[in-house]
């Protein structure tokens, strides 16, 4: 079985709790950010080249190619889905969801195995609104130049305007107000919600920060592990400017039954070459062949980003990265591998950037998986010194909180919402919600 052959998976399923509706936001932002040099990024060896210059030890590679600020003015998009309890919007707290590096907003609500990971499902049916966004610069939301445009600062500003325009009852859509705002961010979108909580103190109402610690120390050795490839010719057909119906009609006939396993290994054995049909699944499935040939995304048509758009380079570099082995369903690994997303090099250049601490006054509470790579390097309780976590050492960053608590959740990595216990992360939340004035 193929890659292909999982795709219709993340079509399959309905759940009849929630009413969803995906719109446009436009935005109107103004953000101070650097003006950086830019390096080749159109082939793949210059990915790699970008990869070396910036986990090399003995540089800082923003502060290499860093030539100047600017204030960045423009109007983009924002794609976003808005989902509230079947009966209407109940309640006046909303939970704005930001996802991170490598996924857009079906990661908060994934129809795999009839939403069983979806926390969206777990958010409405306690009640809550739920709004989920494509980051700006991915997925559906405005693109732009990937070096000075498409930074992280520019995206913590689309999301301050979002979140105004969700108190003040400005987005058409929705047609409601909303007294209270949390901000749910995952990895890069934890980093961006603290971000925003620390200019925009007053316009966050709580916290929930997954996949998340204030030590970037792994950050390098998760950039080496990518093995970055150009977006654009990583998934060519999807990513790229590629049309990829003639790729599904090519396909499609191959990704039941194994006919696509039959004909490699036909056509191998033609030259004298003879492998198992668990090698050549290995081959189809979990490498960049995989890539090549996966065409689907939600709009059905090329994504189309430019150069200088980045992307891990295979499933083994998303296993890596995001998941624990043995702790997650292969199959929705092989989807979240064939929907993934890119990164820019801007985002990449400006991720470390963030203010050193927030003055928000309200409660935070951090969810990361005990075997997150990336921001605790393998295990989030190894912590060196007296510290309960390594997450848990975000709380000096947040002097004025009201309330500061570092949930660790078992048995997952990164990805948390795409492990087998995803769904016991999201009841944690939604009851530490509860118990500190942010029920639904």
């Amino acid at each position: 079985m193929v890659v292909s052959t999982f795709l219709a998976l993340v079509l399959a399923g309905f759940a009849a709790a929630k009413t969803c509706t995906n719109f446009t936001i436009p935005v109107d932002i103004s953000s101070r950010q650097g003006v950086f040099r830019k390096v080749p990024l159109d082939v793949n060896l210059d990915a790699s080249a970008f990869m070396l210059e910036f986990t090399n030890i003995g540089q800082n590679y923003t502060a290499v190619l860093l030539q100047d600020y600017q204030t960045l003015k423009g109007s983009y998009k924002i794609s976003a889905k808005f989902c509230h309890p079947d009966g209407g919007i109940k309640g006046s707290v909303v939970q704005v969801l930001t996802h991170g590096i490598g996924f857009d907003k079906t990661y908060w609500d994934l129809s795999f195995n009839n939403y069983n990971y979806s926390y969206v499902e777990v958010a409405v049916r306690e009640g809550y609104s739920t709004l989920a966004i494509d980051r700006l610069g991915i997925g559906n939301s405005s693109h732009g130049d990937p070096f000075n445009v498409i930074q992280a600062r520019a995206e913590v500003e689309a999301l301050n305007v979002i979140t105004t325009k969700l108190r003040n009852g400005q987005i058409p859509e929705i047609k409601h107000s909303f007294d209270k705002v949390v901000h749910v961010g995952h990895s890069f979108g934890s980093v961006q919600s603290y971000w925003l909580s620390s200019l925009y103190p007053n316009n966050t109402d709580g916290l929930i920060l997954t996949g998340w610690s204030a030590n970037g120390s792994w950050l390098p050795a998760t950039i080496a592990g990518f093995n970055l490839h150009i977006a654009r010719l990583n998934q060519p057909l999807r990513l790229g400017n590629t049309l990829s119906q003639a790729a599904r009609r090519t396909f499609r006939p191959w990704s039941s039954g194994g006919e696509l396993i039959r004909g490699v290994q036909f056509l191998l054995r033609s030259i004298k070459v003879s492998l198992s049909t668990k090698d050549i699944w290995n081959e189809l499935g979990t490498t960049e062949v995989a890539n090549l040939i996966t065409g689907y995304n939600q709009t059905d048509i090329p994504l189309n980003y430019p150069p200088g758009y980045l992307t891990w380079s295979d499933f083994t570099a998303n296993v890596g990265a995001f998941l624990l082995p043995g702790h997650y369903d292969i199959a929705l690994g092989l989807v979240a591998e064939s929907t993934k997303q890119p990164v820019t090099a801007g985002e990449l250049l400006t991720i470390g950037s963030s203010p050193p601490s927030s003055s928000f006054s309200g409660p935070v509470l951090v969810v990361t998986g005990r075997q997150d790579t990336i921001f605790c390097g393998g295990d989030c309780l190894a912590t060196g010194t007296d510290a309960a976590s390594i997450p848990a050492e975000a709380a000096v960053l947040f002097p004025d909180a009201s309330a500061f608590e570092a949930y660790i959740h078992p048995d997952t990595a990164h990805g948390i919402n795409v492990h087998y216990n995803a769904s016991a992360a999201y009841e944690v939340i939604q009851s530490w919600l509860g118990a500190h004035d942010l029920g639904a």
